[in-house]
């Protein structure tokens, strides 16, 4: 381990033991440095490091603060990794393979906490993906809020923000489906509708089944599309 990683180490230990709890101040550079028994370089770099982690805020002329450490801030980092692997074919199927082991248990989660409002939302997100229908993009951006709706009704925020990363970033993956298979809007909608059917009996089972189909579907056809053509990454 680098003095580098043992001073971003100690500062972590700080924040988890409790004494800098989400919200508040670092002392100054050099009090810091004093106390952790650190050089300020060292003190300065390690600051540096869990800014960029999304742990630590450095407000200029006011000071550095613990950030909120909710996992949507924390898994930032892992957002813009997976956006990264999407340019892989196989690294989007992985993807797509997390997405299945992950999303239809999220459903069935889902289906026992979610709210009227929430249904209520499914719904206008459905009606939008109907009248885009002739709109791949749009269509797409609309399945991609209706997902995150489902994910985000089972109240935990750890699972929507991992869900929300791999999801969003398999939207091209639906593009491409949408732009070579002509038939893949009326599925989709298909698909929808059985989610939201199961969701508005509250049954589990059934709504992890329905997500499961429509996860699968979606990564079969990527397999047999890369079988045949290479697609470019977007």
């Amino acid at each position: 381990m680098s003095l580098t990683d043992k001073a971003i180490a100690q500062i972590r230990d700080l924040i988890q033991s409790g004494d800098l709890p989400p919200g508040s101040k670092l002392p100054p550079e050099q009090e810091l440095a004093a106390q952790l028994g650190l050089s300020r370089s060292l003190a300065r770099e390690a600051v540096k490091a869990l800014s960029v982690a999304r742990i630590l805020e450095v407000r200029r002329g006011d000071g550095t603060y613990v950030t909120s450490l909710q996992p949507g801030l924390l898994l930032e980092s892992f957002s813009g990794a997976v956006e990264l692997l999407q340019a892989h074919p196989g690294a989007l199927l992985e993807l797509l393979e997390v997405r299945r082991l992950l999303e239809p248990v999220a459903a069935a989660l889902a289906a026992v906490r979610i709210s009227d409002d929430q249904l209520a939302e499914l719904h206008g997100h459905l009606d939008a993906m109907r009248d885009s229908r002739d709109d791949v993009e749009l269509l797409n951006r609309h399945d991609a809020a209706f997902h995150h709706t489902i994910v985000a009704a089972t109240g935990n925020t750890t699972l929507t923000a991992v869900l929300d990363a791999i999801s969003g970033r398999t939207l091209q993956a639906r593009i491409w489906r949408g732009m070579h298979d002509s038939q893949s809007a009326v599925r989709t909608l298909t698909e929808h509708e059985a989610i939201l059917g199961a969701l508005s009996q509250r049954d589990a089972p059934l709504s992890q089944a329905a997500a499961l189909l429509h996860v699968s579907n979606t990564e079969k056809w990527l397999r047999e599309h890369l079988r045949t053509e290479q697609p470019a990454a977007g």
